[in-house]
């Protein structure tokens, strides 16, 4: 199977628009061969140059997971990220703001899921809840407003302080993917339904999902926003056609193979005099 990832990267905010994007394709190949062949083919590459990036600490990866929820975030980390040597990943989930945290710069908490030099930061959802999520429910507060700016300017300032901040983590090697989940209205449905009816997925459910399914058109105008002035060649965003689940998470491996063929990290060399100095210690042990 073959997986244009161009088919879904967004770079630009020039005629880009969410709805030409399908939810759902046709990958020309059957479920369970994805599921049983191809993934663990991507995964077996993402593995290899994971462990040279951790190896070399020169660069990280920053990965941000954003979806409504049932989407598949959990399972993208389950089935492709969880594979990766567990000390060059980290993962953070973010929820609402703490009252420490509302004392902050909105971004202040969003340092912690940065990635160390060799690492794979994954966030499951991230800053960007703070130009969607708080966007939809206009919930913020007076002292958040910056000097001089209209409540309806807010939004255009937000994504300019994001991207300042996406370039600066780019300038600092440290690279940017964002993954939009885009599941359809009905598919999200379905998976609901099932988290509710299975004894053993109830725990998964909250009732919050059903209510922030009352915001779907809202959602769907923010994340057309978001990715149109949030999308750029350091920090692209990839929109995937989340109803195919097992694909969605072939395109996340592979794009996260191609993202380090281009880092092209290698496994770090000794020096003469380290060779030497470790040719002894090998004939030491060898002659104890």
């Amino acid at each position: 199977m073959k997986i244009n990832t161009d088919d879904y990267k967004v770079v630009s905010n020039e005629s880009f628009t969410l709805k030409d994007y399908s939810s759902k394709i046709d990958p020309g190949l059957p479920e369970g061969e994805t599921k049983e062949r191809i993934i663990p083919e991507l995964v077996k590459q993402l593995k290899e140059w994971h462990l040279k990036l951790f190896a070399e600490e020169k660069a990280g990866i920053m990965v941000v997971l954003q979806a409504l929820d049932a989407a598949g975030k959990d399972e993208a980390i389950s089935f492709v990220f969880s594979n990766l040597n567990a000390q060059g990943l980290r993962t953070m989930s973010f929820s609402k703001p703490s009252e420490e945290e509302r004392k902050h710069d909105y971004l202040w908490r969003m340092h912690a899921g940065t990635p160390e030099r060799g690492e794979v930061s994954l966030l499951n959802r991230s800053y960007y809840e703070e130009v969607i999520y708080r966007q939809v429910h206009e919930d913020l507060e007076e002292d958040e407003y910056p000097a001089d700016t209209e409540p309806e300017d807010i939004w255009a300032v937000r994504y300019r302080q994001i991207n300042d901040y996406e370039r600066y983590l780019h300038e600092n090697n440290m690279h940017i993917i964002k993954f939009f989940f885009n599941v359809s209205k009905d598919e999200q449905k379905e998976r609901l339904l099932k988290r509710m009816k299975t004894e053993d997925r109830q725990w998964e459910f909250s009732f919050n999902d059903v209510k922030e399914r009352e915001h779907w058109d809202e959602y769907q105008e923010v994340f057309q926003d978001v990715l149109s002035e949030t999308a750029s060649e350091h920090a692209p965003w990839y929109v995937l056609p989340a109803d195919n689940h097992w694909y969605s998470r072939a395109v996340i491996a592979k794009v996260m193979i191609e993202k380090l063929e281009e880092i092209n990290p290698e496994f770090p060399t000794i020096s003469e005099d380290q060779k030497a100095e470790l040719d002894e210690y090998i004939e030491k042990l060898e002659n104890e």
